[in-house]
This record gives structure tokens, sequence and C-alpha cells, in this order.
């Protein structure tokens, strides 16, 4: 694949993405874009602010490459004020809001910024990290409504753009991914309750990750998609 590439979060697996990619296709130029820059090639972003995404299209519409693969690598489970409710009673509306910014509205709205810059002539993987906790055929255990709900609801419309960019750009991939449980800041809180051999490093993720897109082609567009290719229900 030759172009440009866009990671959408500095975070620690989105800096590891980038960095993987970076070292492994070199036809591809990377960019992670995120609110720190800790990579060589960066673009200042903030997927939650409208602004923020309008200097993203400025970036995007004076960069020659053409845009090949976007992976939304952002996300959030908790913050000091968020946390994944154990029950009904936990439920508030401020914290619905702060998980449906980052985990349901930024994706779709990153998704809306760069579509004008998806080459109808090559092909183009746009993917979102998602989570196997928003699948609702999966949920056996309750809790984490917000969390759950959020990333159930960008499962839905990531579905929905599929469709719709299948008949506008035949050659455009979308995926929704879970990478399991990676030793990231967003899973720390958690991570006793994880078996030792569930707990990805970034560079396991990453591998895994960047091993299923891939492998993905137009019959899969839409599809959400675990760490090890296998599809997870709705």
């Amino acid at each position: 694949m030759e172009g440009l590439a866009l990671i959408i979060g500095s975070g620690g697996l989105g800096r590891q993405i980038a960095e993987d990619l970076s070292n492994f296709e070199n036809d591809l130029e990377v960019i992670l874009c995120g609110r720190k820059n800790n990579f060589s090639s960066f673009w200042e972003l903030d997927i939650e602010d409208e602004n923020s995404l309008k200097d993203l299209k400025r970036n995007l519409t004076a960069h020659p490459a053409d845009l090949r693969l976007v992976i939304n690598a952002t996300g959030r489970l908790h913050s000091e004020k968020l946390a994944p409710e154990k029950r009904l009673q936990h439920i508030n509306k401020d914290n619905l809001l702060e998980s449906f910014s980052i985990n349901t509205f930024a994706p779709i709205l990153l998704a809306k910024t760069i579509e004008e810059f998806i080459p109808k002539h090559l092909y183009f993987n746009f993917a979102s990290i998602s989570a196997r906790v928003g699948s609702i055929g999966d949920n056996k255990t309750g809790g984490w409504y917000s969390y759950r709900a959020a990333k159930s609801a960008q499962n839905q419309l990531m579905k929905t753009l599929s469709i719709e960019w299948q008949r506008k750009y035949p050659k455009a991939i979308i995926t929704l991914l879970h990478p399991g449980t990676v030793d990231t800041n967003l899973s720390k809180p958690f991570q006793k309750f994880v078996p030792s051999d569930k707990l990805f490093s970034t560079q396991k993720a990453s591998k895994f990750l960047i091993d299923v897109i891939n492998n993905q082609d137009q019959s899969d567009s839409g599809n959400f998609v675990a760490w090890d290719g296998s599809n997870i229900p709705w």
C-alpha cells in the first residue's frame, strides 16, 4: 500500500501502531494525530473538538499523497469523573455524555472529516477501535452501562457508514476492531481481573490489529472483528 496513513490517538496503542506501520510498511507515510506529540511525524488533533477536525481537513488538503489508511485508536473508559458503572444507580447524564463523546460521536465525525479525501480508484481502509463489551449478543455480565452503550452505538454508526461507502467508494473497507485487553492506561485499573495470557502488550496488540486490517477485503467491510480475526456478534 502506497500513500498516507493517519493513526488517530497518541496513547500507548496508537503510538505503537504508528511505529509498527512506519517500520514495516515502507511505502506508507505514517502520521500520528493526537493531543501529545510523541512521534516523528505528528499532527496535533483533539478528536472531540470541531475546530481541531477542521485543522485536520486543512492538513489533508495541503498534503500531496493519497489517503490510504485511517486507524482511530482513541477511546475512554475512565477519567477523573468517569468510572464504569457497576449498577443502575451509578449512572448519571454527565458520564453518559463523556463516554459517548469520545467513543461514539468522535469516530463518526472523524469519518465525516476525512471522507472527501478517500480515493475512489484505490483501496482505502478505515478502522476504529471498539470493544467486545459493546456486543449486545455477548453481554453476559452486565454493568459498564455507558461504555457498553457508547461502543454499541459506534458499531451501529460504522456499520451504517460501511453500507453508504460501499456505494460511493467501492474500494473502501471499514473495520471495527476489538484489540483484547491491552496494557495501557485505559485498562490499568481493571487488569487484576485479566489472566496474564490475555493481557496484551501494545506491541502484541498492534501486530494483531495490523494483521486483521491487512486481511480484510471489501466483502468484510462493516464487520466487528476481534484481535484474532474472529467475528464478534452484534
